[in-house]
């Protein structure tokens, strides 16, 4: 492993410390459906701010007077992150650029760049070499007048002849940039050859002493972390990356791997650091998902909900033994409450024995090979067996207890229209349950039709309930296409202190409403099999 050596003009004084440069405002909007409003913006650079990003790269200035704004006024916000803005090397982009950023004083940065592959040079910018080395020195001196802080990437560097963009980057380096990246910005790279290149650069670029190296990867081929690595391994200092890896295409180098994987493997990087608070990674991702609405698959490294889930039963004894045993990281560590033993088919005795006296279910050992069994059953027809299934499990397995369930008769919803209507618009909802030959009807408001049909539930079988989940998925197609609700709600009878019971429910209709009622319903008569509340609270006919 190579370690860049210390130098009075290198602008860190400290070569065992990686920065961390995140482009979610940027590359990150620059997903499909990802686009963010100023105030989501503005809420996504405070929690940047607060995860200890170092350069937050707020937009492209000259895209849209939205895009400037939005540079404008996160720069304005800004406490201690340096604030940056990209353009083109064109001096209208500059300056635009530099308008935006210099409210954030001292910490304001300019991203200037400019292809220099071949088949960028023939087919985009019909420009020969010389011509790109002229422009990106040019660029870059003229944006040094405006904003101190330069950086300059030389666009799909990782394809570009190695002789050539050390010409180039030497060129920028004496015009005054203090960074220059190395993007792979098409996700060509593999890691033993970009690491290359990063060498190549160190021994051939005489003033490289001078600049920050930085990377930023693409996972057109699903490598951009591990080519970030390899590159802070071959003296890059800086990683431009994104929260949960959102990008152009396949998207950028996930911040939370390539911070964890620095940190986990501290014997692969000889005591290389970032200034990350790595407990604010979860809370990030989720924030950023909620804006974009881009999910992260459950899977997903470090901040997936099944990064520290465990459902095999040998996984499952093993972590009751030593969390190690299959954990290279605390799940606080990362900003995740808890490791969570998932019941389902492949969970053992030993996990379903913990999780009863955990939910405060005494079972005695002889009823335990029963209800074991009896657990399997229900674990082959559900993906994932929650608490309440459990209870209902106990109540009809141990005590021999079984209990009719509501049905949901008939639903109506009806929401506000007309002048001042929209998302938040009120909504009602009409709904008659029945069990047995009994039928109930009652009526609510919410905030949109399926919680004003949650709250008609509420009112008629006596709980209240709070949905911590709701996923859904179509499992037909077509026009008439059945979609299914899953959800896991928290719920408690009305009027009963404690923070309630965790259950899941599942509903299928063709109409979106329809099935999250059935959902909700549900996971409330699995809370009936232990509460005893099997009586509707109303009798309205």
């Amino acid at each position: 492993m190579t370690t860049t050596k210390p130098s009075t003009t290198n602008p860190i004084t400290n070569t065992d410390r990686v920065l961390i440069f995140d482009t979610t405002l940027r590359d990150g909007e620059q997903s499909p459906g990802a686009s963010m409003n100023l105030a989501e913006k503005l809420e996504v650079a405070r929690t940047l701010e607060t995860l200890g990003v170092d350069i937050i790269e707020a937009g492209f200035p000259v895209a849209s007077p939205g895009d400037f704004e939005a540079v404008k006024a996160i720069a304005e916000q800004s406490t201690r992150s340096i604030i940056c803005g990209l353009a083109r090397a064109l001096k209208g982009d500059i300056d635009r650029a530099a308008e935006a950023v210099k409210p954030a004083g001292k910490r304001a940065r300019i991203h200037v760049f400019l292809a220099t592959s071949a088949i960028h040079r023939q087919f985009k910018l019909n420009k020969v070499k010389e011509e790109i080395v002229k422009q990106a020195r040019e660029s870059v001196a003229y944006a040094k007048t405006l904003i101190d802080d330069i950086e300059f990437s030389p666009e799909d560097a990782s394809r570009t002849e190695p002789d050539f963009l050390a010409e180039v980057v030497q060129a920028v380096i004496e015009a005054g940039a203090r960074t220059v990246n190395i993007p792979d910005t098409v996700g060509y790279a593999y890691p033993n050859d970009y690491a290359d290149l990063i060498t190549y650069l160190r021994a051939n670029v005489k003033d490289i002493d001078k600049a920050v190296i930085s990377v930023h990867c693409h996972n057109d081929l699903g490598l951009a972390v591990a080519n970030s690595l390899a590159a802070v391994r071959a003296g890059a200092r800086q990683v431009e990356c994104t929260i949960n890896g959102i990008g152009e295409r396949a998207g950028n180098c996930s911040l939370e791997e390539v911070v964890m994987a620095m940190r986990v493997r501290k014997d692969m990087f000889g005591g290389i650091t970032t200034g990350i608070a790595s407990a604010h990674l979860y809370g990030a991702s989720r924030l950023v998902q909620s804006i974009t609405g881009l999910m992260v698959q459950r899977n997903k490294a470090i901040v997936g909900d099944n990064a520290f889930a465990h459902e095999s039963g040998i996984h499952q004894h093993g972590m009751m033994k030593n969390p190690e045993c299959y954990e290279i990281m605390t799940p606080k560590s990362v900003g995740v409450p808890e490791t969570n033993l998932v019941l389902g088919k492949h969970s053992g005795r030993a996990a379903l024995g913990k999780h009863l006296e955990t939910l405060g279910l005494g079972v005695s050992e002889s009823d335990m090979g029963k209800l074991f069994d009896a657990f399997k059953v229900l674990a082959d027809r559900k993906k994932e067996v929650y608490d309440g299934d459990l209870i209902a499990l106990v109540e009809e397995v141990v005590r021999g207890r079984t209990v009719d369930s509501w049905v949901l008769d008939y639903l109506h919803t009806a929401s506000s229209s007309g002048e001042g209507a929209g998302s938040g618009a009120l909504a009602t909802a009409t709904v008659r349950l029945k069990k047995g030959e009994q039928r109930i009807i009652d009526a609510a408001t919410g905030d949109g039709p399926v919680d004003a049909a949650v709250q008609a539930i509420n009112r008629i079988c006596g709980f209240t309930g709070s949905v911590e989940d709701f996923r859904l998925r179509a499992v037909t197609k077509g026009g008439d296409a059945q979609g299914e609700v899953s959800i896991r709600v928290r719920v408690k009878p009305v009027g009963e202190d404690g923070p309630g019971i965790v259950v899941g429910g599942k509903g299928l209709s063709t109409d979106i409403v329809h099935a999250s009622a059935l959902a909700y319903l549900d996971a409330i008569n699995r809370v009936a099999f232990q509460t005893g509340r099997l009586d509707y609270r109303n009798a309205t006919v």
